[in-house]
């Protein structure tokens, strides 16, 4: 059963709101359902026979990788997992955030309860305790080629639970051990399967993925916002943005664009008082807006499916088919599809900042910005003050880091364990890229927003639409109006939060509704 501050396992399928908001939310405790307890134990019978029985079946009763064909006796398949596990974790660079570990604890969790992974209770009974206690285990964030999934970050998430990894603590990396004791959890020891079972699986690249879907849409939203505004501040022209003329080309996003855009607009003076014959149309960064936007919204649709598809899959191998007492060896650990996903949504969030920085562009040029005083400074103060000229270089700065970072990483393998691992999908590089662009592209959009609010002034507060002056009002909370030159980076800091979390996009939809 779903309450506020429970989530059921093994009932219903997960949606990436569920998992972020485990990951953010540690009030929120986990539970087994009973449906899926029974079909835990059932797969777990299936791997005792199959060491009872001496049957050789892959990474429970043989080595992994170039060793499949060599077969281990029953009393070292325990040995066989803590080998596996310690041997894999070899994680490099920066930690994961909490709130990533988090989420993959969770998916990692949601896969094993299918009842296809052959573990025991106990194991994923443990997951269950390390997400409910809140306890932090130190991840490397490097060192997934994303087949056979995420070994190296998911073999230091299981060390943690044999009590042996270690976990951040105020801050501080330390030994688990004792803070294992501290929450009651007993160290395990890893029985056949069950190391494979933790350390094949998409769990990290998914994890990231969710977090990225999440603020990719808060972007997503957020840009017609600040689109709106920036219609104003340039004195655009509402016309590319007629219903009637998107009926024409009826892209889901671009639909969707274009009467958010109508929505937020609505009655202003500003738009009205310039859209006269005379002005035929904008440049591309208005007018073409609907179409880059849309696509964006299109191509983020299509990666929350994959992912959504990916939380409620099993995603390890061998694959335990209880119901005829089979197991069966597949691919379901390769992370090709977080991989494209992940590309496809770098290169959709790159081209918000992209035409971003553009309308950036336009506002600052006195000479393409229809009446604009240079850099947005006044005119008696421009020279001996800079205004926003150097915004702008940032912006266009963010926006050739993305285009490297942008660069498709599905596209690439090296083989792995002497060829036999011969085609990998470097998912979670792809996740961690895209998660980059993200946090460049917030940026980019806080730039526009100060620029536009600064604009729009010059047009005239008292003409603009109320959905756009509640936009402006939010921004001029934290950033007040440039009258002469001032460090600007704090501006940056105290606004950027209000988007990345969401408050802006929130109070503008308590208000006006829902945008898409």
């Amino acid at each position: 059963m779903q309450t506020e501050n429970q989530l059921q396992i093994g009932e219903h399928p997960l949606g990436i709101r569920d998992v972020v908001k485990i990951a953010k939310n540690k009030k929120i405790k986990v539970v087994l359902s009973n449906k899926a307890k029974d079909k835990i134990l059932k797969s777990r019978a299936v791997v005792e026979n199959i060491v009872r029985d001496k049957k050789a079946v892959y990474g429970v009763t043989t080595g992994f990788g170039m060793f499949k064909n060599k077969f281990i006796a029953a009393e070292e398949v325990k040995n066989l997992q803590k080998n596996l596990i310690r041997s894999h974790a070899i994680g490099t660079g920066d930690y994961f955030s909490e709130e990533v570990v988090r989420a993959a604890i969770l998916i990692r969790l949601n896969s094993l309860s299918h009842g296809n992974s052959g573990v025991r209770l106990e194991l994923i009974e443990s997951l269950v305790q390390l997400l409910n206690s809140g306890i932090y285990p130190c991840i490397p964030a490097k060192g997934s080629v994303g087949a056979s999934g995420d070994l190296a970050p998911l073999s230091h998430l299981a060390l943690v639970m044999m009590g042996e990894g270690e976990v951040i603590e105020g801050g501080q990396r330390k030994k688990c051990q004792s803070v294992l004791e501290k929450n009651n959890i007993n160290p395990l020891v890893l029985e056949a399967k069950e190391g494979l079972a933790m350390n094949n699986g998409t769990s990290f690249m998914t994890a990231i993925a969710c977090l990225n879907v999440t603020n990719a849409e808060v972007i997503s939203q957020s840009y017609d916002l600040i689109l709106s505004l920036s219609l104003e501040g340039l004195a655009g022209t509402i016309t590319a943005f007629e219903e009637r003329v998107h009926q024409l080309r009826p892209h889901q996003g671009q639909l969707i664009c274009a009467s958010n855009i109508r929505q937020i607009c609505q009655g202003s003076k500003i738009i009205a008082s310039y859209n006269q014959p005379e002005r035929i149309q904008d440049s591309y960064s208005l007018r073409c807006s609907p179409q880059v936007h849309g696509a964006s919204k299109d191509a983020l649709a299509y990666v929350k499916k994959i992912i959504e598809t990916e939380i409620n899959s099993v995603t390890d191998n061998p694959l335990i088919f209880a119901d005829d007492h089979n197991a069966l060896s597949a691919g379901h650990f390769h992370g090709q599809p977080i991989s494209l996903a992940m590309d496809f949504l770098s290169m959709a969030i790159s081209e918000l900042g992209n035409i971003s920085e553009r309308r950036i562009a336009k506002m600052v040029d006195s000479n393409n910005s229809e009446g604009l005083p240079s850099f947005l400074i006044d005119k008696d103060k421009g020279g001996l003050n800079n205004g926003y000229m150097i915004a702008q270089y940032t912006a266009a700065a963010l926006v050739a880091e993305n285009k490297v970072l942008a660069h498709p990483v599905c596209i690439d393998s090296i083989p792995t364990s002497a060829n036999q691992e011969d085609h990998v999908s470097f998912g979670t590089i792809a996740a961690r890229q895209c998660q980059e662009i993200i946090n460049n592209v917030f940026d980019i959009l806080t730039i526009e927003a100060m620029l536009a609010a600064q604009a729009v002034e010059y047009r005239g507060e008292q003409d603009m639409a109320a959905g756009t002056r509640l936009v402006h009002d939010c921004i001029r909370e934290k950033v007040p109006h440039l009258e002469d030159d001032r460090i600007l980076y704090l501006d940056l800091e105290s606004l950027r939060p209000d988007f990345k979390e969401g408050r802006i996009l929130e109070i503008y939809q308590s208000k006006f509704g829902n945008l898409l």
